[in-house]
């Protein structure tokens, strides 16, 4: 083993202090100008509706007129199809910014950027691609994509949905259970059993225009938040699928188009930890400003030691989350998948850090904080349904930890000798 001598460390620490002052994870200047344009429709359009579609329940159309108008819809869709050909890190600037004013209507790009559009940007056939990318890209259409069912939430692979069949092409029946946005939706991404499936060997994904024969809205959810965007129960009753249909075909003698499904929801769950860092971003921010304005006699809020420690333990776990996605997302590349281990640790700090950080913000407003007059307890109902979707926070851990246990580490120098 070589030493270094003293002198030899104090060279490098001073030499590496004259460089101190760059953030790694800095916005360019194309992401800074993004991030303000989606600042600018939240503030402007998103956050003086947001109350009202959470107490109305109605589909956020103004969201999403909002969001159209200022053409966001098509960060991460290909040039080819009419969007801009951004990735993770340019999907998850705009979910950041939109989910500050109002988690309901940053789904509504959530959707897109990492949704149904997403896999057929990366997975799909120049067919699929044509006929629905550029209905994406121009936010003509929304899109959902259905893989629970009542007996199959985070245990895929016992779904039931399954493809018969039908000449050269299938028949679909299925129920699919918590689809988000599927009752407006013009095309869902169905995870089913193609012929032979058993466990996870044999699933696959079609997409299915809705309007097709056979597919109805058996009924919507009524939820605790996140009440702009409807979970809906889809039932596919015998409807056809042709062969340009699919996009995944699974083989029944193998789990690898489930395996490649299940990567790809790291798209999604990296969407889930930006709008949970939004939330909790907005909601620290209406706390201090709350706490810099509310006098007990004649000392503000901002005043008490003790409140002042509540912000900081609030904003190390933001910052804390902000830096494990960050680096998920730059892991991914411009257009590549972010890694599962390094997903799954952004995606359960960012939760559960909006769990806290939300849950703290009603605490330092006191009353006005559970007053649905004030935005803090909106956001702590929404944010609550994120540490469910996506794959729950249980799920995350369970991957975190047989990973780590198995010999995976996640991408720290710290982990190196522990690899070898």
């Amino acid at each position: 083993m070589t030493l270094v001598s003293g002198w030899a460390v104090r060279s490098i620490v001073m030499a590496g202090a004259h460089s101190l002052g760059a953030n790694p994870f800095a916005d360019t200047d194309d992401q800074a100008s993004l991030r303000q344009l989606a600042r600018d429709v939240a503030e402007r359009d998103l956050a003086p509706m947001a109350r009202h579609w959470d107490e109305t329940e109605e589909f956020p159309q103004g969201s999403w007129d909002a969001i159209r108008k200022a053409e966001l819809f098509g960060i991460t869709i290909s040039e080819q199809y009419g969007g801009m050909g951004l990735g993770d890190i340019e999907a998850a600037i705009v979910l950041e910014e939109l989910a500050r004013a109002d988690v309901s209507s940053a789904i509504l790009a959530q959707l897109i950027f990492n949704g149904p559009p997403r896999a057929i940007q990366h997975l799909g056939t120049d067919a699929l691609k044509s006929r629905w990318l550029p209905m994406a890209a121009s936010g003509e259409a929304l899109f959902c994509i259905g893989i629970s069912e009542t007996e199959a939430g985070s245990a895929v692979g016992h779904m039931r949905a399954r493809l018969t069949e039908d000449g050269d092409g299938f028949r679909l029946n299925a129920y699919k259970n918590y689809v988000t946005g599927g009752h407006k939706s013009r095309a869902c991404l169905v995870w089913c059993r193609f012929p032979g499936s058993a466990g996870t060997k044999g699933i696959g994904a079609v997409v299915v225009d809705l309007e097709r024969e056979g597919v109805t809205v058996a009924g919507t959810h009524v939820k605790m938040g996140l009440r702009g965007t409807s979970e809906a129960e889809l039932a596919f009753d015998d409807v056809r699928i042709d062969p340009e249909d699919v996009l995944l075909r699974g083989d029944a003698s193998n789990n690898d188009a489930f395996k490649t499904l299940i990567s790809h929801i790291n798209h999604e769950r990296c969407g889930n930890a930006a709008m949970c860092i939004g939330a909790a971003q907005g909601s620290l921010e209406y706390a201090v400003q709350y706490m810099n304005e509310r006098k007990i006699g004649d000392r503000t809020l901002a005043d008490l030691q003790g409140l002042q420690w509540k912000i900081a333990d609030m904003s190390v776990q933001l910052e804390g989350a902000r830096v494990l996605l960050q680096r998920a997302l730059h892991m991914a590349g411009p257009h590549g998948t972010p890694p599962a281990l390094e997903t799954a640790l952004a995606k359960t700090a960012a939760n559960l850090a909006a769990k806290f950080v939300c849950d703290e913000a009603i605490q330092l407003l006191g009353g006005y904080g559970f007053s649905r007059e004030y935005p803090v307890e909106r956001a702590y109902r929404d944010i609550r349904g994120l540490c469910i979707g996506a794959g729950t926070v249980e799920v995350q851990r369970n991957l975190i930890g047989t990973s780590v246990l198995r010999g995976q580490a996640p991408a720290s120098n710290g982990w190196k000798q522990y690899r070898g």
